[in-house]
């Protein structure tokens, strides 16, 4: 494993519903990650950092986006959202990147999810598989978006207890412009450094405690 991986320490909570609130105090403690430029890993336009927490059943993630103008038109499930703006979950609770499971989020609350699978010419993704129970909230703020994410264990075959290790990267895309007429920024927790979150080399670490 790269040694200059981020690792995230993901600690166990008593999990309330969900509420996208800054101020709850489930959400009021701990460390939070901060995204950065995919490619230079420098410190992005537009500010966004993550916090995780776990119980018996679910991981659960939250988003905070700062964004003059969050806009999303999509509001299908498994749209393809990654043409707007939206955030995004890569993660293998198994660790050897045979495959991979992609979550995304729009400010609109439409989602998308799929498994990638490692095959003799790379990974192709399975668009039929659900992430069966998972839940979403947005919340909207003044110059920024809230998102928080439930993801049951149960639908990613995960058995969780303290000490096990996740390889994940949590990531955005930014589209500042509706029309297209300023360049998208794409940001990650753990740079992939290059224009593409499907770099599974680049993922980093989420350690359960």
């Amino acid at each position: 494993m790269n040694v200059d991986l981020p690792v995230m320490r993901c600690g166990r909570a008593v999990l309330g519903e969900l509420s996208a609130d800054l101020e709850s105090v489930m959400w009021n403690r701990g460390v939070a990650v901060e995204l950065r430029e995919a490619v230079t890993g420098a410190a992005p336009k537009q500010r966004t950092w993550v916090r995780s927490a776990w119980d018996e059943s679910e991981w659960r993630v939250i988003f905070h986006c700062e964004d003059a103008d969050a806009w999303a038109t999509l509001t299908e499930h498994d749209a393809h959202l990654y043409t707007e703006e939206t955030v995004e979950i890569f993660f293998d609770p198994v660790g050897d990147l045979e495959s991979y499971y992609e979550i995304e989020v729009n400010p609109l609350g439409a989602t998308l999810d799929i498994v990638f699978r490692k095959n003799r010419s790379g990974y192709k993704g399975d668009w039929a598989w659900d992430c069966e129970g998972m839940r979403t909230l947005v919340r909207k703020s003044p110059g920024a978006w809230t998102t928080e994410i439930a993801i049951p264990f149960s639908a990613v075959a995960a058995v969780q207890r303290p000490g096990v290790r996740w390889r994940v990267n949590f990531c955005r895309i930014d589209r500042p412009s509706r029309d297209g007429s300023l360049p998208w920024e794409l940001s990650a927790w753990s740079p992939p450094l290059r224009a593409n979150f499907h770099t599974q080399e680049r993922f980093g670490v989420v350690e359960f405690y």
